[in-house]
C-alpha cells in the first residue's frame, strides 16, 4: 500500500478492442482477488514489458489471453489514465487502446498468468446492444458508447484522449 500523498508509480499497459465480424466485442470478467465483491468487465490487455513497442505488447497480450496470433492490429483508438487498488495495491495506468477486426473464433485462456487465473472469472463477446443496457460494471465505465461510436464512426484519425477515469 502507498504512503499517504505518494502516488504509485506509473505502469504503461495496452488493451486491445477485440471486434468480431458481428461488430461484438470480446470483453472478460475480473474479479479483485484482494475484494471479491469487485467485479469488472474488461478487454484483452496488461503491461508493456521493458523494451516492447505498444503493438508488441499489444500482440502478446492477445496471444497470452486468448491464444489468437493471427490478426492485423489496427489503430490506436484512445488513451487512457487510471488509478485504482488492485490486488491490496495501489496502481496508476496509462493505458494505449487498439482497435483491432478479427474473424469469430474460440477463445483459448491457457497462456494466463497465475494472477489472471485468479481473477479472470469468464469472457464473453458482447453485442452493442448488451453493453447499451448492461447493468455491470464496464472498463471504462462509458465503454458502450465509446465502442458504439467506433463502430457506427469508424477510428478517430488521432486517438481520443478519454482522460482519468
Amino acid at each position: 500500500m502507498g504512503q499517504m500523498g505518494i502516488d504509485p508509480p506509473i505502469r504503461y499497459t495496452v488493451r486491445v478492442l477485440l471486434v468480431d465480424n458481428l461488430d461484438r466485442i470480446l470483453l472478460y470478467k475480473g474479479q479483485d482477488p484482494a475484494n471479491l465483491s469487485d467485479v469488472f468487465w474488461c478487454p484483452v490487455g496488461g503491461g508493456i514489458e521493458a523494451g516492447e513497442s505498444p503493438e508488441q505488447a499489444a500482440r502478446r497480450e492477445v496471444k497470452e489471453e486468448t491464444s489468437l496470433v493471427d490478426f492485423e492490429l489496427g489503430p490506436h483508438v484512445w488513451n487512457r489514465q487510471d488509478k485504482y487498488t488492485f490486488n491490496g495495491i495501489n496502481r496508476h495506468t496509462m493505458e494505449i487502446w487498439f482497435f483491432a477486426r478479427v474473424s469469430e473464433f474460440d477463445v483459448d485462456t491457457s497462456g494466463f498468468s497465475d494472477v489472471e487465473r485468479k481473477s479472470f472469472l469468464e469472457h464473453r463477446w458482447w453485442t452493442r446492444d448488451e453493453l447499451s443496457i448492461t447493468s455491470e460494471l464496464l472498463t471504462p465505465r462509458q465503454l458502450s458508447t465509446l465502442f458504439s461510436d467506433l463502430i457506427l464512426n469508424g477510428a478517430p484519425e488521432i486517438p481520443v484522449e478519454l482522460g482519468l477515469a
